[in-house]
C-alpha cells in the first residue's frame, strides 16, 4: 500500500480525494496547512506528496523546495488553480513530478499518479544506467540522483534524471521535444516544448564544460536533442 500525503485546504476538494484516494488502495494523510505540511512530511514515511501552491502559512513551491533541499527524492504532483505556462515549468524546475489545473477529473488525477509510479518503477529498473553512469569524467547515479561535472557535485531532481537517462539510452540518436514529453511527463501536457528545453539548460550547466556550446547534449535544430556519447 502507498501512502500519499495531500496538502490542500480546500476542505470539500481534501475530502473527496481522501475519498477516491482511499478507494483506489492508497493510505492518505491530510494537512491543511502550509506551516503543517513539512513537519508531517518529515514524520512521516509517504511514496508520494500531493500538493496545493496556494496555501495559508507557507506556499506550495516553497514546500516542495525544501522537500527538495533535504534530499528527499518522493515525487511530488502538484494541484492548484495557477494555469499559466510559466507558473506550470516553475513548479517542475522546483523539483515537482507533474501539474494539475483545478478544476480537475478525479480520474485523469489517479491516472496521473498511476503514471507517476509507473514511471518511477522505470527510473529505478535494473539496467545498465541503474547505478553510476560515468563517461569523460562525468557522473550520475540512477539511484540517489547525484551528478558530477566540471563544476562540481550536485542534486538532481527526479524529472532530470529521467530526461538524461530517456536520452543515454538512445545515445547517438535524435529524440523529438514531443518523445520526451510523452516518456517522462507521459502526455502532452504543455501547449509549448519550453519544458524540455528548460530541463535540457540545465543539465547542460552540470554536465557541459561551455553550455552554450554543448558537446554531449547537442541541439538538432527543428527536431529535438541527441546524446553524444
Amino acid at each position: 500500500m502507498k501512502t500519499i500525503l495531500l496538502v490542500e485546504d480546500d476542505r470539500n476538494l481534501a475530502d473527496g480525494l481522501v475519498l477516491n484516494l482511499e478507494a483506489e488502495g492508497y493510505q492518505v494523510v491530510h494537512v491543511a496547512d502550509g506551516n503543517l505540511a513539512f513537519d508531517t512530511f518529515e514524520k512521516g514515511i509517504f511514496d508520494l506528496v500531493l500538493l496545493d501552491i496556494m496555501l495559508p502559512g507557507v506556499d506550495g513551491l516553497t514546500i516542495c523546495k525544501r522537500i527538495r533541499a533535504a534530499g528527499h527524492t518522493l515525487p511530488v504532483l502538484f494541484i492548484t488553480a495557477r494555469d499559466q505556462t510559466d507558473q506550470k515549468i516553475e513548479g517542475l524546475l522546483a523539483g515537482g513530478d507533474d501539474y494539475i489545473t483545478k478544476p480537475f477529473n478525479v480520474q485523469e488525477l489517479l491516472a496521473r499518479i498511476q503514471g507517476i509510479f509507473r514511471r518511477q518503477a522505470w527510473l529505478a529498473a535494473e539496467d545498465a544506467l541503474s547505478d553510476e553512469y560515468l563517461w569523460d569524467g562525468r557522473k550520475m547515479n540512477f539511484k540517489t540522483y547525484f551528478a558530477e561535472g566540471p563544476g562540481g557535485k550536485y542534486q538532481l531532481t527526479r524529472k532530470e534524471c529521467m530526461v538524461l537517462k530517456y536520452l543515454i539510452e538512445r545515445a547517438n540518436e535524435v529524440v523529438s521535444r514531443d518523445q520526451l514529453l510523452d516518456a517522462v511527463w507521459g502526455y502532452h501536457i504543455y501547449p509549448t516544448n519550453r519544458t524540455v528545453d528548460n530541463f535540457i539548460l540545465k543539465l547542460r550547466k552540470i554536465f557541459e564544460d561551455d553550455p552554450k556550446n554543448p558537446k554531449y547534449i547537442e541541439t538538432i535544430r527543428a527536431v529535438g536533442y541527441r546524446f553524444n556519447r
